[in-house]
């Protein structure tokens, strides 16, 4: 490199945003993620004794992932280099693999790959990697904000330790803007911050350092040599909420969301709720969730649960959005607070692992259709009661095939409206007998 390389350099480097120009470039510097990089934890002894396994960093953006590989590659001396699985494709990946080689053959130098975004590579990518992993040609760290275990191959990620990160802490965030403020390498002590702006910012940061740099740069420039709280807020925006219609973050609200009003708790669903509104997810999905729900987990207990959630999406088409929210809520309270019954799960699983387990047992000959001459001479349909001729409208039949006679798969609960129905279900199979009528029975 010459003195005008060097300059350039230099002057690109004071040009980068804060959040790359603060980037932590020792473990001493590296903020959060202590039950990593603590004293003693698994991390920190790995890179002291210079035995760094294969791994995957799974955590929220912003918590430091590619922050930690440079660290890493750092503390060990290794060359670093980097690939986005967003653009890099099998070859990238091979000619990489051969300069770690040459590398290693040249100058016993160890190459750590780290492949941002690892999530996207298709299988035959994570495939290129594995023999190369498995050998030790290079360390390989990935980085991801997927669940590893649904996104990276089982091959692959047997050879490699996932380390999950967090999202860091309000007063972790505070500790980074605040040396932020003072480095050199950031705003150099040249603005001040009040105390509830930088409690803003690291509060609506959401655990993404990198978000709350971004804020804290942008307050800084239109601000002037002093940020309030009011230039945060203008900063800041409105806050994204940390939500991936696709991703793990989408698993876990859907799941908070129909956990909540199956504890019967109209709060907690309102609000998860709001969050997928809010956070773009498709109504739609939300409402199918509601009709699922009314049948998995309402039931029979209060058979109108489904009519309402049914209704709620009819009326979600008719009014579209933001008033659609409203019969969204008003259905969301009424499956939070009705009775509930799980029994239309219960009664299926039961029933489907009878005729697993059975297999096609045949149609008992009173229950057969015969709609020909033929059907009927051979017992088709012979001995069939028409429930409507008798009083009460019930004949005590039994429906069931053989080898099935006396099962029970229906069992309703004592909540809402099955405590009735159970009262009738017990009246009618006292008076069913498994003895089937007709010349086969």
């Amino acid at each position: 490199m010459d003195l005008f390389d060097h300059a350039a350099g230099t002057e690109a480097a004071a040009r980068a945003p804060l959040a790359e120009r603060m980037r932590p470039r020792t473990l001493d510097e590296y903020v959060g993620q202590e039950h990593l990089t603590g004293p003693g934890k698994l991390l920190r002894r790995a890179i002291e004794i210079d035995q760094v396994p294969s791994m995957v960093f799974w955590g929220p953006p912003g918590t430091g992932k590619t922050t930690l590989a440079r660290v890493i590659a750092n503390a060990t001396g290794a060359h670093f280099e980097s690939v986005s699985a967003v653009l890099a494709g099998v070859k990238d990946l091979r000619e990489a693999v051969a300069r770690a080689e040459e590398r290693w053959k040249l100058n016993r130098k160890r190459t750590l790959l780290f492949v941002d975004e690892i999530h996207r590579f298709n299988k035959g990518q994570q495939d290129a990697l594995l023999p190369h992993v498995e050998k030790g040609t290079l360390t390989l760290l990935g980085a991801t904000t997927e669940n590893p275990s649904f996104e990276v191959n089982a091959a692959l990620l047997s050879r490699m330790r996932v380390l999950t990160l967090r999202g860091l802490e309000e007063d972790e965030l505070r500790a980074v803007l605040r040396r932020a403020i003072d480095d050199p390498r950031g705003l150099d002590k040249k603005v001040t911050v009040d105390d509830d702006a930088l409690a803003f910012i690291a509060m609506m940061a959401a655990g993404d350092a990198r978000r709350a740099l971004t804020a804290l740069e942008v307050a800084a420039q239109h601000g002037g040599a002093h940020v309030t709280k009011q230039s945060a807020e203008e900063a800041m925006q409105q806050r994204t909420l940390l939500y991936d219609r696709s991703g793990e973050e989408h698993f876990n609200i859907i799941s908070a969301f129909i956990k909540s009003m199956r504890a019967s708790d109209p709060d907690a669903a309102v609000y998860w709720l709001a969050r997928m509104i809010e956070s773009g997810e498709d109504v739609r999905f939300i409402v199918r969730r509601m009709v699922i729900f009314a049948s998995e987990d309402v039931g029979n207990a209060d058979p109108r649960g489904l009519q309402v959630a049914v209704s709620a999406l009819h009326a979600l088409e008719l009014m579209g959005l933001p008033e659609g929210t409203l019969p969204l809520t008003q259905a969301v309270t009424y499956l939070a607070m009705a009775p509930k019954s799980n029994t239309a799960l219960t009664t299926w699983a039961k029933a489907r692992e009878a005729v697993m387990k059975h297999g096609p047992l045949p149609v008992p000959m009173h229950l057969r259709n015969a709609p020909t001459k033929l059907m009927k001479s051979i017992g088709y349909g012979s001995g069939y009661q028409y429930p409507h001729d008798f009083d009460g409208h019930f004949v005590p039949d039994n429906g069931l095939p053989e080898g099935l006679r006396g099962e029970r798969f229906y069992e309703p609960s004592e909540n809402g409206d099955e405590k009735a129905m159970k009262a009738r279900l017990t009246e009618l199979r006292s008076l069913r007998t498994p003895k089937e009528p007709g010349s086969d029975g």
